[in-house]
């Protein structure tokens, strides 16, 4: 069911308050809402969350046959209730976070498909932020089985044998979310709730990693941006990144420690 569109007093007063530089949820322009993290008892299992909006993102994988024309490579396939957003916004392959040659175990024969499971919680306004970042959390959480080869025998090792493999990762790009308004002297906004992103006349999407390297940039919406604004945002966006970069190694490392601890 969609949501229903905001009263004139609430949107009159929303935009009004946007105008002085303040938002509902008392949060400053370009201020995220609190991001948790929460792992899961598998290994891949990730929830994410932006203030009230919650993702819940998996990561699994299984041997298949490579395609013909990339016998080098494995597979990603990214799954979601919301098809449109997994599809077309968020595309790993278009930021080439995960190193595909990695995942061929035995070249033109035996290759690791991952898949990537997507679930929509709560929707509290910026899911594709959310997604975005549960996801690249999963897939940098996850590990898969250690595999040995022997001509063209391969082997699978259960984690009781051996210990799992990470993912290999080129990098880890993270989705920043700008809000635009057409009313004169109103700032963007980064992290849009929903009432703020409902109100928003367009939106301004980018994915950068913790070395400054811009990955996509997605414009949705009417609002004219000159060169100058998109640097300064990308500015802005390089900060903040850094920033969630630090958060996501942290939990990771407080994760894993905890998983030790129980294996002992």
């Amino acid at each position: 069911m969609r949501p229903s569109s905001p009263s004139i007093p609430e949107r009159e007063f929303t935009v009004e308050a946007l105008k002085q530089s303040l938002r509902i949820d008392g949060r400053s322009p370009l201020e995220m809402r609190p991001v948790e993290i929460h792992f899961g008892p598998e290994l891949g299992w990730v929830e994410c969350s932006l203030g009230k909006t919650r993702v819940l993102a998996q990561v699994d994988a299984k041997m298949v046959k490579p395609p013909e024309e990339r016998p080098l490579e494995g597979t990603i396939a990214i799954h979601s209730e919301i098809s449109p957003m997994a599809s077309s916004d968020y595309e790993l392959g278009r930021s080439d976070a995960v190193d595909k040659e990695s995942l061929c175990i035995l070249a033109g024969q035996r290759v690791w498909h991952l898949r990537l499971t997507i679930h929509f919680l709560a929707d509290a306004g910026n899911m594709l932020d959310c997604a975005c970042l549960a996801g690249m959390v999963a897939l940098k959480h996850f590990r898969r089985p250690e595999v040995e080869v022997i001509g063209d025998e391969v082997t699978v090792h259960p984690a009781t044998e051996r210990a799992p493999v990470p993912l290999s990762l080129h990098h880890t790009p993270y989705c920043l979310t700008f809000a635009y308004f057409d009313e004169s002297g109103t700032p963007p906004i980064l992290d849009p709730a929903r009432l703020e992103q409902t109100l928003a006349t367009g939106t301004l999407s980018i994915a950068l990693n913790a070395q400054r390297e811009l990955c996509v940039v997605q414009k949705a919406g009417g609002v004219p941006l000159t060169p100058d604004e998109i640097i300064r945002i990308i500015d802005v966006g390089i900060t903040k990144v850094k920033e969630l970069d630090a958060l996501v190694e942290s939990r990771l490392r407080e994760d894993w420690v905890g998983r030790r601890v129980e294996v002992r």
